[in-house]
């Protein structure tokens, strides 16, 4: 089994993170599934004071994965961005967008936030 990636923590300190093991229970599955769904591109983590963590703006409000989250993972890998660049760019403050790109994928603007990804990545 291949090891479980991560990438250094390029996120503000305000960024709240959730262990492995607890986004494990809130979805329901066995850390080792979070793991290969880290390893499958359909969520990003950091390792922040030597623990691995998920951004918390990643799921929910009922623990699940945000449903737009994976597709969007996929388009800016495909398009050639590293995990950090990725990271640097979902949690950059974007005045058009209500906060961030990985905040608007909550809401209405999800299709908008992977358009201006796919659209980066041409």
């Amino acid at each position: 089994m291949s090891a479980i990636p991560y990438c250094d923590d390029v996120l503000d300190s305000s960024v709240s993170l959730l262990q492995l093991a607890d986004v494990a229970k809130n979805l329901g599955v066995a850390v080792t599934r979070v793991q290969q769904l880290l390893r499958d591109h359909q969520l990003l983590a950091v390792r922040r004071d030597g623990v691995l963590g998920v951004p918390e703006v990643f799921f929910d409000d009922d623990g699940q994965i945000v449903k737009s989250l994976p597709g969007l993972i996929a388009v800016m890998h495909d398009g050639g961005f590293s995990d950090e660049e990725m990271l640097r760019w979902m949690f950059r403050s974007d005045d058009s967008l209500p906060g961030t790109p990985a905040q608007a994928l909550h809401g209405h603007l999800a299709r908008e936030v992977v358009r201006r990804a796919q659209a980066m990545a041409f």
